[in-house]
C-alpha cells in the first residue's frame, strides 16, 4: 500500500512541474521608478551586560586557592656591565705646504724639484711657488757631438677667493739646452765634426690671468701672453683671450665661448730647402673664433649642440678665410654605468707655433714655416663604462680630415750654408704640410684591483691618407702602453710604465742648388718599432722623509725616438724628498 502512495505521490509532482513549463503571454507593463534605492545601516546596540544562562548543562566555575611557598636560594651571578665599543679611527695625514726633491744617477742626470703653498687671510688668498731642473750630461757612444740636455722651470701663482668670484695670475720662466747631435760616427770628417756648434738654447717669459664669476652671464675668461726665442734671433710672441659666457634658456644651457689667437715671429736664416742663406722668414696670423652650444639634458640622454666659427688671417701674406667647423658630441646610458655610448663631430682652426713645434721635437732647426692647421672634422664613436666595479674600459673609433698638418721631416744635408749653429748637416728637422685623412681605433682598460694597486693598458692603431702620395712622415701606425702603481704597505711603493711605438718612416736627402726640393737625391728610412720599460721605487721614513728610485729604458735598447736621434741606454736616478712647513 506505502508503495502505490509513493507512486501516485511522483506522478504528481512531474505533471504539475510540466504544466508549470507552459508559457501564457502575460504582456508588457512600464515600471517608473520614482526614487532609487538607497539603503541605510542603522546603528546596532551592543549588549551591555552577559546573558543569564539558565541551562543544566553549563558547568559550574569551581573556586580555586592558591598558596606560595618561599624559599631562599644562594645566587652568586654577577653580571657585568656593558662596555661600548669604539671604533678605530684613521688619523687624518698631516700636509705640509712644502716640500723639496733631489736624485742624482748615472750619466751626469740630476733632478731638483722645490714646490711651496702658502694662504693668507682665511684661506681665501693663495701663493704657489715651484722650481724645477732636470739635466743630463753624458754621452752617446753612437755620436760624436754632444748629447747634453737640460730644462729649467720657475713657476708663481697668485689666486684669490671672494663671495661669489674667483681670480688668479701667474708667471712662468723656463730655459732649455737641447744639441742637435743626430751624426753617427764616422759620417764626416774630424774636422768638419770638430767646427760643429750643435747647442741650442730656448728661452719663454709668459704671463697668464683668469677669472671665473658665479651667478653672473660671464662665467670665465682666461688671458694668455708668451714671448719665446731662440739663441739664434729667433723670436715669436703669443696672446690668447678665451671669454665664456652662459645664458639659461628654458630648462637648457647656452654656452658661448669666444676666442682671440695671436701669434708671430721671425727667423733670421732661411729655410734649409735653400742652398744660399738669405732672407728670414717672418710670420703673423690672427684669429678670431665664436664657439655657440645647447646643452640638452634627457634622462640617460647627453647632448650638445654647437658650431665653431672662426675668422682666420695671414699678416704677413694679407690673406683671409672664414671657416665654419661642426661641434657636437653626446652620450647615452644604454647600462647605467655599465655602457655608456658617446660619439661627436668636432673641427678647429688650429694655431701652429715655434713653441708648440718645440715641445714636441726640439731637434727642430730655427728655419720653419708655420702655418695654421685646418682640421675640418673629426667624428668619432665609442662605448666605455665599468664591466665591473673596479674594471673600466674605453673603446673608440675615429675618422679625421686636416688640411696642412704640419710632420717633422729630416732636413736636409745642406753644407753649401753657413749658418751659425750646426744644424744644416741633416742632424735637424723640419715642418712638412700635408693634407692627411686618419683612420684611428683606441681601446684602454683600468683596473683596480684593490685601493693600493692600479693597472692600465691602452692601444691605438691609426691607418693615414696623405694627399701628396708621401708617407705620413715620423707618424707610428700603432702606439701602446702600459702602466702600474703598486702602495705596499705604509711605507713601500712602487710603479713601472711601458710604452711601444711603431715603424716610422722619415727621409734621408741632399740639398742641391737650382734644384727643387722634391727632386733631391732622397731616401726613404724606415725606423724600427721601439718598446721602452721605466720603473720606480720608494720608502718613507715618517710624513715627511722619503727616498726614491727610478730606472729608465731598462731593457736597454738603442732605439731611434727621431731619425739620427738615439736615446742613452740604461739610467737609474735615486733621491730622496722632505717635506716641511714653511
Amino acid at each position: 500500500m506505502c508503495k502505490h502512495i509513493t507512486i501516485f505521490l511522483i506522478l504528481s509532482l512531474f505533471l504539475g512541474w510540466a504544466q508549470a513549463q507552459e508559457t501564457d503571454d502575460i504582456g508588457t507593463e512600464t515600471v517608473t521608478v520614482v526614487k532609487p534605492y538607497s539603503p541605510t545601516v542603522s546603528d546596532a546596540f551592543k549588549v551591555k551586560r552577559s546573558p543569564n544562562l539558565n541551562d543544566s548543562i553549563v558547568l559550574q566555575k569551581k573556586k580555586i586557592e592558591y598558596s606560595i611557598f618561599s624559599a631562599p636560594v644562594a645566587s652568586t651571578y654577577t653580571p657585568a656591565k656593558a662596555k661600548a665599543e669604539r671604533v678605530e679611527r684613521t688619523p687624518p695625514p698631516t700636509l705640509y705646504n712644502s716640500s723639496a726633491s733631489i736624485g742624482l744617477g748615472n750619466f751626469n742626470n740630476a733632478l731638483v724639484d722645490f714646490y711651496t703653498s702658502r694662504e693668507f687671510g682665511r684661506g681665501e688668498n693663495l701663493l704657489d711657488i715651484g722650481l724645477s731642473h732636470h739635466s743630463s750630461r753624458g754621452d752617446i757612444e753612437s755620436t760624436p757631438l754632444d748629447a747634453d740636455f737640460y730644462n729649467s722651470k720657475l713657476d708663481v701663482s697668485y689666486a684669490k677667493k671672494e663671495r661669489d668670484m674667483e681670480w688668479g695670475a701667474g708667471i712662468g720662466l723656463q730655459h732649455q739646452l737641447y744639441n742637435w747631435y743626430g751624426i753617427e760616427n764616422g759620417e764626416f770628417a774630424d774636422a768638419v765634426v770638430t767646427a760643429i756648434d750643435e747647442t741650442q738654447n730656448y728661452f719663454t717669459a709668459e704671463a697668464n690671468a683668469h677669472i671665473n664669476l658665479e651667478d653672473s652671464f660671464f662665467k670665465e675668461g682666461q688671458l694668455k701672453v708668451r714671448r719665446f726665442w731662440d739663441a739664434v734671433e729667433s723670436g715669436e710672441n703669443r696672446a690668447i683671450l678665451q671669454p665664456t659666457f652662459e645664458l639659461p634658456v628654458t630648462q637648457e644651457l647656452v654656452t658661448i665661448k669666444a676666442k682671440f689667437d695671436y701669434v708671430g715671429g721671425s727667423f733670421s736664416n732661411a729655410d734649409l730647402n735653400n742652398t744660399e742663406n738669405t732672407a728670414g722668414i717672418d710670420y703673423g696670423h690672427f684669429q678670431v673664433g665664436v664657439n655657440p652650444s645647447l646643452l640638452i639634458l634627457r634622462d640617460d640622454l647627453t647632448l650638445n649642440l654647437g658650431a665653431n666659427l672662426v675668422y682666420g688671417q695671414d699678416i704677413e701674406d694679407s690673406d683671409s678665410n672664414f671657416f665654419i667647423y661642426p661641434a657636437v658630441t653626446g652620450s647615452y646610458r644604454l647600462v647605467d654605468e655599465t655602457v655608456i655610448a658617446y660619439g661627436g663631430v668636432e673641427g678647429e682652426l688650429r694655431q701652429n707655433s715655434y713653441h708648440g713645434f718645440v715641445d714636441e721635437n726640439p731637434y727642430v732647426s730655427p728655419t720653419l714655416t708655420i702655418q695654421p692647421t685646418d682640421q675640418q672634422y673629426e667624428g668619432y664613436l665609442g662605448l666605455k663604462g665599468q664591466l665591473f666595479s673596479n674594471v673600466g674600459y674605453n673603446v673608440k673609433g675615429s675618422y679625421t680630415a686636416e688640411n696642412r698638418r704640419p710632420l717633422f721631416l729630416l732636413n736636409p744635408q745642406n753644407e753649401t750654408r753657413n749658418d751659425e749653429k750646426g744644424y744644416i748637416f741633416g742632424n735637424s728637422f723640419q715642418v712638412f704640410y700635408d693634407d692627411l685623412k686618419t683612420l684611428g681605433v683606441f681601446g684602454e682598460l683600468n683596473i683596480d684591483v684593490n685601493r693600493n694597486f692600479s693597472l692600465g693598458i691602452n692601444a691605438e692603431f691609426y691607418d693615414y691618407d696623405t694627399e701628396t702620395d708621401n708617407p705620413a712622415w715620423n707618424l707610428p701606425s700603432i702606439k701602446g702602453s702600459l702602466f702600474m702603481d703598486y702602495q705596499i704597505g705604509d711605507q713601500w711603493f712602487m710603479g713601472a710604465n711601458l710604452f711601444y711605438v711603431g715603424e716610422r718612416d722619415d727621409l734621408d736627402a741632399t740639398a742641391q742648388a737650382n734644384t727643387p726640393p722634391n727632386l733631391f737625391p732622397s731616401t726613404i728610412v724606415t725606423l724600427d718599432g721601439f718598446f721602452d720599460a721605466n720603473a720606480h721605487v720608494g720608502y718613507r721614513f715618517n710624513e715627511q722623509l722619503s727616498i726614491f728610485a727610478r730606472a729608465s729604458n731598462i731593457a736597454n735598447n738603442n732605439y731611434q725616438r727621431w731619425a739620427n736621434f738615439r736615446v742613452q741606454s740604461f739610467q737609474v736616478l735615486a733621491g730622496a724628498t722632505y717635506k716641511f712647513d714653511f
